[in-house]
């Protein structure tokens, strides 16, 4: 049952990264239209939004590394 909690945990957080990346994908399209509009004006809040999506990401990943790592060690313990 552990195991498959894991699963779903693990699908979920992938899902989530994913869309963000996409997210941050859009922020940075829209940054560099209004940079060739010369929009100045946007672009601080949109590098502000990417730089908080990358950090939220990346602490999401280290989570999906250590977790990963968890349960390869605990598997590797238990009798097949």
């Amino acid at each position: 049952q552990t195991l498959q909690q894991g699963t779903a945990l693990f699908t979920g957080i992938l899902v989530l990264i994913g869309t963000l990346v996409i997210i941050q994908l859009w922020l940075l399209t829209a940054a560099l239209e209004a940079f060739l509009a010369r929009s100045y004006h946007v672009l601080i809040p949109a590098a502000a939004s990417s730089a908080v999506l990358f950090v939220f990401n990346a602490l999401l990943l280290r989570y999906v590394v250590t977790f990963d790592e968890r349960i390869r060690r605990e598997g590797r313990g238990r009798p097949h």
